[in-house]
C-alpha cells in the first residue's frame, strides 16, 4: 500500500511512515530474544531496523545489504530506551539517501558512541531502581497473600518501559543526530546514574528492614524478669540481624562465591537454628 498523504509521514519531507514507526516500536520488544555472546543484541536490533531499511532502500539491493551489515554489528543497550538509537540511526540512514556525500560509517560511529551512555542511564533507572521498587512493592503485597503483588510488579515495570520506548523513538526520529549528541561529554549521565543509584540503594535498605525477618527468641535474665536476646539487639539497632545477614551475603558474593552455594548454606543454617530454637 502506497502512502502519499502528509498525515502518514512521521515528519515532513520524510520517506518514513507511521506504519514504519509502529513496526520499529513493537519489534523493539524482542531485543533480548536472540542474545549471543559475540555481538549481544545485534540480531534483533537489525530485525528492529529492517522496516526503516526496506522503506529507504527498497530499490537498491546493494545499499540494503550494506545497511543490514551495519546494523548487525555489536549492540548492547537497555531494551527500554534502545528505540532512541533506532530513531537516530534511522534518521541518519534517511539522510544518507538524500546526501550522496554522507559517510555511512558515521552511523555505526554514532551508534557505538551513544550505546554506552544510554545503557548506563537505562540500566541504572530500569534495572537498578525501577525493578527494585517493583519487587519491593510486589513482595510486600504477595507476603500478605494478595493478588495485587504480581499485578503491581508487572504494571510498575512495564508502563514506564512502554512510555520510554515510545517517546525515545519519537525523539530519535525528530531530532536525529542532534539529540544527545553531546551526552557523553557532559555531566548528565553521571548525575542521572548517581541519583538513580542512591534511590536504588535506599529502596534496597528499606526492603532489607521490611522483608527479611530474623529474630532470636532465647531469653536471658532472672526469673520473672526475663527478656529476649532480640530485645537487647533491637535496642542497639532495629533490624540489625537482617542487615548483618545481608552484609554477609554481599561479602560472599564479592568473594565470587556462587549464588547456589550461598542459598544452600542459608537453608542448612536456618534449619539447624530453627531445630535448636535459636531462631
Amino acid at each position: 500500500m502506497i502512502m502519499n498523504s502528509r498525515e502518514d509521514k512521521i515528519m515532513e519531507k520524510s520517506k518514513l511512515t507511521k506504519t514504519d514507526f509502529w513496526k520499529v516500536f513493537f519489534r523493539s520488544c524482542t531485543l533480548d530474544s536472540a542474545l549471543n555472546y559475540e555481538r549481544q543484541q545485534n540480531l534483533m536490533y537489525c530485525y528492529m531496523m529492517t522496516p526503516i531499511l526496506k522503506r529507504l532502500y527498497a530499490d537498491d539491493k546493494e545499499k540494503m545489504a550494506d545497511a543490514l551489515k551495519r546494523h548487525l554489528e555489536f549492540m548492547s543497550c537497555t531494551p527500554h530506551i534502545v528505540t532512541l538509537l533506532a530513531g537516530i540511526t534511522g534518521a541518519m540512514e534517511e539522510e544518507s539517501t538524500h546526501n550522496e556525500g554522507f559517510d555511512t560509517k558515521s552511523i555505526s560511529a554514532v551508534k557505538t558512541s551513544l550505546m554506552g551512555p544510554l545503557a548506563g542511564i537505562g540500566d541504572a533507572f530500569f534495572w537498578g531502581t525501577l525493578l527494585t521498587i517493583a519487587v519491593g512493592i510486589g513482595v510486600s503485597f504477595s507476603q500478605q497473600g494478595s493478588i495485587l503483588g504480581p499485578i503491581l510488579f508487572l504494571l510498575i515495570i512495564n508502563i514506564p518501559a512502554f512510555f520510554a520506548r515510545y517517546y525515545c523513538l519519537k525523539a530519535g526520529f525528530k531530532y536525529g543526530v542532534k539529540f544527545f549528541s553531546n551526552l557523553s561529554n557532559n555531566e548528565i549521565v553521571q548525575n542521572i546514574t548517581k541519583g538513580a543509584s542512591i534511590l536504588g540503594l535506599m529502596v534496597i535498605g528499606a526492603m532489607i528492614a521490611t522483608t527479611i525477618n530474623i529474630s532470636i527468641p532465647l531469653e536471658i535474665g532472672v526469673k520473672g524478669a526475663e527478656a529476649t536476646i532480640q530485645s537487647y539487639i533491637d535496642q542497639i539497632m532495629p533490624c540489625l540481624l537482617p542487615l548483618c545477614v545481608f552484609g554477609a551475603m554481599y561479602w560472599l558474593l564479592g568473594k565470587n562465591v556462587k549464588t547456589t552455594r550461598i542459598l544452600i548454606i542459608l537453608i542448612i543454617l536456618s534449619c539447624i537454628a530453627t531445630f535448636f530454637g535459636l531462631m
